[in-house]
Formats: C-alpha cells, sequence, structure tokens
C-alpha cells in the first residue's frame, strides 16, 4: 500500500500568505467602497475621485515599482490579483490603475536613472498618474501605421505632431508615454518609431507654459466604461527635450516600438485579469439571483437548465484565472511569455464577455433593468475584447508564435 509523504500532504496553496493579505484586503476595499458606489459614478460618467483617493492610500498606484522608489516592489503575479479584485467591483477603476502600471513598467525597464528618479517616486504614491498611447483616429491594430511624427529642431528640442486616440486617463494623468516617428523613411517603418515621456498638467484641455502644444479635445462618449475618461490627444508643435525620450536620446532612438511592444505583453496580461474579475462578479450575481428568484414553485437554481450555465461559466472563469497566472508568472521567472500573454488575454476576454452574457440571460429581463448590477457589466464587458489588441490580432499573435516555437 502506497504511503503518502509529508510533502505529498501539504495544503494546495493558490496564493503565499502574503498575496493572501493583499487580496483580502484589496476584497474588502472592493465591497465597501467599489461597488456600493460604482452605479452612481457611472450613471453620470464621473471621474470617482474619494475611491482614487481611499487607492492611493492602499499604495496601489505603486505595486509594481520598486521598494527604492517608494513602491511596494510586488511582482505581476501579485498585480493581477489585484487587478482581477478590482475589475470584480468595476473595470473602471482597474483602467485608472492599468495605463499607470504600464507606464512604470516602460521606465522600471528603459528609463534612465535620472527619468526613474524624476518620475516613479510620485507615480507610486499616485501623486501624478501615467498614460500611454499609439492608437490613432485611422490606426488601431496596424501599430506600425501610425502617421503622427516628431522632428527635432534647431533648438536641440523634438516637435511632436500628431492625434492620437483612445487614451485612457488621457485628461487626469500628468505624463504621457507617447508613441511617435522619427524617421518617416525607416524601412521596416517599426525601425523609425520613438517613446517620447511627455508631460502635460493634470485636467488642462489646453496645456500651457512648458506644456504648450497640447490639447485634449472633450472626453469620448462610450457604452461602457464610464467614470475613467477616454480622450483624444491633439500634439500640435510640443516641444520634447531629447532628455525625455524614453531611454535617453542614444539608446531610446527608434526603439519605440519594441519597448511598447514588449509593455504589451504585460498589458495583455493586465487585460486578462480584468477580464477574470468581471466574469467572477458575473457569475457572483448569476448564483445569487438563481437562488432568489423562482419560477414554477421553486429556485431557478434547481432547473438544469439554469445550472448547466451556471457550470459552464464558473469552468470558463477558473480555466481563464489559471492561464492568466501562468502567464504572469512565466514573465516573473524570465522566461518568454508572448505566447501565453496572448492566450490569456484572448480566452479571459472573451470568458468576460460570455460570462456576462449567461449571467444577463440567467437574470431574464431584470438584466435589462439599471436597477440590476448586470446591465453595468453587460455594457463594460465588450472593452475588453478590444484592448491590448483585438480577440483577431491575438489569435494572429499566438499563430505567429506557436509556429516560431515549432519549426520543423
Amino acid at each position: 500500500m502506497a504511503v503518502a509523504t509529508e510533502q505529498q500532504q501539504t495544503t494546495y496553496q493558490e496564493m503565499t500568505d502574503e498575496q493572501k493579505a493583499i487580496v483580502e484586503m484589496v476584497r474588502n476595499f472592493v465591497d465597501n467602497e467599489i461597488i456600493p458606489n460604482a452605479e452612481e459614478y457611472d450613471h453620470e460618467d464621473k471621474f470617482p475621485e474619494p475611491i482614487v483617493e481611499q487607492m492611493k492610500e492602499l499604495g496601489l498606484f505603486g505595486v509594481t515599482i520598486p521598494e527604492e522608489y517608494g513602491g511596494m516592489g510586488l511582482d505581476l503575479t501579485t498585480y493581477a490579483m489585484i487587478v482581477e479584485e478590482l475589475s470584480r467591483g468595476w473595470i473602471s477603476i482597474s483602467g485608472v490603475v492599468n495605463t499607470h502600471f504600464i507606464g512604470s513598467y516602460l521606465l522600471i525597464k528603459f528609463g534612465t536613472d535620472e527619468q526613474k528618479e524624476h518620475f516613479l517616486p510620485k507615480m507610486a504614491t499616485g501623486e501624478i498618474r501615467a498614460a500611454f498611447s499609439l492608437s490613432e483616429p485611422e490606426v488601431g491594430s496596424d501599430v506600425q501605421g501610425i502617421k503622427s511624427t516628431a522632428a527635432k529642431g534647431d533648438d536641440g528640442k523634438w516637435e511632436l505632431n500628431g492625434q492620437k486616440m483612445w487614451v485612457t486617463n488621457g485628461l487626469g494623468s500628468a505624463v504621457v508615454f507617447v508613441l511617435m516617428k522619427t524617421d518617416t523613411k525607416a524601412d521596416p517603418p517599426y525601425k523609425g518609431m520613438t517613446c517620447f515621456i511627455t508631460e502635460k498638467e493634470p485636467w488642462a484641455e489646453n496645456n500651457e507654459g512648458d506644456f504648450a502644444g497640447l490639447e485634449i479635445p472633450p472626453k469620448i462618449k462610450k457604452m461602457g466604461y464610464k467614470g475613467v475618461e477616454s480622450t483624444e490627444l491633439v500634439y500640435s508643435g510640443y516641444k520634447c527635450s531629447p532628455e525625455r525620450i524614453l531611454g535617453g536620446e542614444e539608446k531610446g532612438l527608434g526603439k519605440g516600438f519594441v519597448q511598447m511592444m514588449d509593455a504589451l505583453e504585460v498589458g495583455r496580461v493586465n487585460v486578462a485579469a480584468r477580464g477574470v474579475g468581471i466574469a467572477q462578479r458575473a457569475l457572483e450575481l448569476a448564483l445569487r439571483y438563481s437562488q432568489e428568484r423562482k419560477t414554477f414553485g421553486r429556485p431557478i437554481a434547481q432547473h438544469q437548465a439554469i445550472q448547466f450555465k451556471l457550470a459552464d461559466m464558473a469552468t470558463k472563469v477558473e480555466a481563464a484565472r489559471l492561464i492568466t497566472r501562468k502567464a504572469a508568472r512565466m514573465k516573473d521567472a524570465g522566461e518568454r511569455s508572448d505566447l501565453e500573454a496572448g492566450m490569456a488575454k484572448l480566452l479571459a476576454s472573451e470568458t468576460g464577455k460570455e460570462v456576462v452574457e449567461e449571467s444577463f440571460r440567467i437574470h431574464g429581463g431584470y438584466g435589462y433593468s439599471k436597477e440590476y448590477e448586470i446591465e453595468r457589466l453587460y455594457r463594460d464587458a465588450p472593452l475588453l475584447l478590444i484592448g491590448e489588441g483585438t480577440s483577431e490580432i491575438q489569435r494572429m499573435v499566438i499563430g505567429k508564435k506557436l509556429l516560431e516555437r515549432n519549426k520543423i
């Protein structure tokens, strides 16, 4: 008879003790502060300033920023767990930290010592928030097709011109990491792209003084993802010093595309965690409503058709959660995770949409009412199918990476 060893008898642990404590803290914050207030901010499309201030106090803007700059110095896996919890409350809240996180990642990996020392301490406390910008009115998935340009003037500064689109935190941020063409004749085009760290006045629609040449038109009206602003950015003669090229002019010029694509890899893990979070909340709402709502003399949860839906929903949520955490853990271990990050983003975003829709169906006519939370989730979920690369782009990335790893 086989005898279980001491190692085999250890309890399965999905999180470390530190991760459990952090996730519990964030979950309590979500349950007490975000979920009860999300409907109000969503309805009015109003920035949730009180919630954001509490997030600053909890240190959530510096989760992945090294301790030497005032952050927590936590890994991507723990950050993904935090994002899942925030998104379970309201994905707009996770959007407030999403682009900020990508900006800090770019600085930590590619920034000069001066750039890190200047920005990271203020970003860690949330004193300033970051945004990043790739898309343009005519350019989305085809990043190499951007038209915005930067040219070096006689004064040694770079002059930025062009229009950017779909910038989350575009108005309230104090710094935007923006991709510009610095060599319009480069072949292939991506070799002529550079990432600039552009500073601005938070909440100012027309910047003046040192930040003159940057205008933020009225925020884009959206079906969902309300509360957090999505804007255009219009650069018109904006001056940027060479020291504000990400990584410095010598090392950063022409490297912007590669830098941004690297950041999108962790960004896709981020969006995947958001998909898991919104799916988890939709599942919770479906489980509760199906046990409260009665038809034909018994709770609808006792009908096999509903149980089958719940079973599929829970299974998809767990699968999406596991692949998301695998992608994060691989990145933390220093391994290539571009394939896994693409898979996570594809599966989790599609799962978010599917589970929300099934929960919506379980709610019946009430799901269409703004009095029920699922109605907001139903409007929010489609964003995840688009942000950080559409599902179609993810399939292209996955297919390409699979062939690269399995050459014959």
